[in-house]
């Protein structure tokens, strides 16, 4: 049983998927974040670009 549970504890074939998962979940917090600080001026921004190209088509 000791064997087993220092082989288990060696083990370290999980480890870089966590780190990917830990990675993955502060690249998904940082994006909210600064979609949420950005977001009036990014609708500001396509609204324009809407405009501009609505005019440019003559519609």
């Amino acid at each position: 049983m000791t064997k087993l549970l220092k082989a288990f504890v060696r083990d370290e074939r999980g480890v870089s998927a966590m780190e990917y998962a830990i990675l993955a979940g502060i690249v998904v917090v940082a994006l909210a974040a600064v979609g949420t600080t950005f977001s009036s001026s990014m609708s500001d921004i396509f609204t324009n670009l809407t405009t501009k190209v609505k005019s440019a088509a003559g519609s």
